[in-house]
């Protein structure tokens, strides 16, 4: 007997693209156990509010708490650095070099005119590294401050803008990355004491490699998207599409190709309420954000009139409002502030998933409508 003909598939539509996404990046079914393994799966993951970073990441995660996640990132289990796009992001140990030499000479251009009004020359440069490896070898690590007072000892002028893109240049070389926070702020330490030396990958590789990271964990995307999420130039990502392309699937959906891995037909996929923080990647990953934001609701977002500043109330995939949280003593205020009114299965779910943020804080919740 014959068996059955395999089900067609039906080409994908814009309302297709958040649930993919939902599932891609492990939003919908929190899968991971550790930070790194979230950090990994992703490639990079935005950073510059530390707060928020971590939640995205345990947001991923079946059961991480805050402190976990400062842990991971005290004992080098994920790394904070400046990489990719002028910003800081989390990234995986074993990726942090290939990374910085695939996107850091891009950063540098972005960055060169700073450089020239901060008259940062070759041999100032050369001179503060100079000083930060001998003050941070043997494990040392130091604050920003702390940081600035080496170089004012050693006859550099090093205060404000000009000590933050000395630092940001000696993240983007590979001369200094994140060590452990002390209190409330952050240290840097030396990469290579921080991550075993590691020969350089060849660019085709990592480019390929950069490439099927981010599909992966966030497809259905587009070439734009990629090279906004990247920073690389339209050039490398169509080498990088190119080289994996035998591994995706593509589709043209309203005019634009979206790449993604395959994805599973058949099956309804459940709802999802979720609270995400500003610059999640669910948002921030993406050039184009008209599958998930109505930019209709704009008005209802704060001055800045931006869903990247916002933490956003998720369901069903679609931004449907924003949220503020207040630390306590012993709890955290949620405010949510909705776009429309929930409905008594969506401020039911809503409750659910703000007490997941505070068991994720460890404390106790109070919720504000």
């Amino acid at each position: 007997m014959m068996g059955r003909a395999p089900r067609p598939k039906l080409p994908m539509n814009l309302a297709d693209i958040p649930a993919q996404r939902l599932v891609h990046q492990h939003i919908l079914k929190p899968s991971f156990q550790k930070a790194d393994d979230v950090v990994r799966w992703m490639g990079a993951l935005q950073s510059q509010d530390y707060a928020a970073a971590k939640w995205a990441v345990a947001r991923r995660a079946a059961n991480l708490t805050d402190s976990a996640i400062d842990r991971a990132l005290a004992e080098g289990a994920i790394l904070r650095t400046h990489v990719m796009r002028p910003t800081w992001h989390f990234v995986a140990p074993e990726d942090i070099r290939w990374l910085l030499a695939l996107t850091a000479p891009r950063v540098h251009a972005a960055n060169a005119y700073y450089y020239r009004q901060l008259e940062l020359n070759q041999a100032t440069i050369k001179r503060s590294r100079a000083v930060w490896t001998k003050t941070l070898s043997g494990g040392n690590q130091l604050t920003r401050r702390e940081l600035g007072i080496a170089l004012r000892r050693a006859g550099l002028e090093a205060d404000g803008l000009r000590l933050a893109y000395l630092i940001i240049h000696a993240e983007l070389d590979g001369i200094i990355c994140s060590g452990a926070r002390r209190g409330k702020q952050f240290t840097y330490a030396l990469l290579d004491e921080r991550v075993p030396p590691a020969g350089p990958r060849p660019r085709d590789e990592a480019l390929a490699e950069l490439t099927r990271r981010y599909l992966t964990s966030r497809g259905p995307a587009t070439e734009e998207d990629l090279i906004w999420w990247s920073g690389l130039s339209r050039a490398d990502v169509k080498r990088g599409l190119e080289l994996v392309r035998r591994s995706f699937e593509k589709e043209e959906i309203e005019g634009r190709v979206y790449w993604f891995s395959a994805r599973p037909l058949g099956r309804k996929l459940p709802r999802t309420f979720v609270l995400l923080p500003n610059f999640d990647e669910y948002v921030v990953g993406y050039a184009d954000r008209s599958a998930i934001f109505d930019p209709s609701r704009a008005d209802q977002l704060d001055a800045r009139r931006n869903p990247l500043f916002q933490h956003t109330i998720v369901i069903d995939g679609h931004v449907r409002g924003t949220w503020k949280r207040t630390l306590k003593k012993d709890r955290v205020i949620l405010e949510l502030n909705p776009f429309a009114p929930l409905t008594k299965i969506e401020r039911e779910a809503i409750v659910v998933a703000a007490g997941g943020y505070a068991d994720f804080l460890e404390m106790q919740a109070e919720l504000q409508i």
